[in-house]
């Protein structure tokens, strides 16, 4: 009984090495990276994915918001009114126009045949001058 159970194991050993030996192939490294000479269009898989795993913030990041339809109209307004005041600047109609809310005022002159937008932040106190000349006759 002890006889057949050694030549069962070393069956059993001869058999698994051959069949090892039998399956063992070249271990081929094949890269999926394209940036390591992986396949191309992987590239936005593993970008996305890498980005969906990404628990990382930047602090100094800006965070978006969304505007109200009450701002987004007041935004669309203000924006219309100062394209108006420069558009009549610009034909002659007025010489010289001004806008202001909470946060700026504009002023749109004619300074014989240049327009000059003057903007004020009123938080800041910071003042830009916009000068452009050739766009129309004075």
């Amino acid at each position: 009984m002890k006889n057949c159970r050694k030549i069962a194991c070393a069956t059993f050993i001869v058999l698994i090495g051959v069949g090892a030996h039998a399956h063992s192939g070249e271990l081929i490294y094949q890269p999926i990276n394209p940036s390591f000479g992986g396949d191309p269009f992987t590239g936005s898989y593993l970008l996305g994915k890498a980005q969906s795993q990404d628990k990382n913030t930047d602090p100094n990041a800006r965070r978006a918001t969304t505007l109200s339809s009450t701002q987004r109209l007041l935004q669309s307004l203000e924006s219309r009114l100062i394209s108006q005041l420069i558009s009549d600047v610009s034909r002659g109609e007025v010489s010289e126009g001004s806008f202001d809310s909470d946060e700026f005022g504009v002023v749109v002159s004619d300074n014989n045949g240049q327009l000059i937008v003057r903007v004020v932040d009123k938080v800041t106190g910071d003042v830009t001058e916009i000068s452009v000349g050739g766009l129309f006759n004075p």
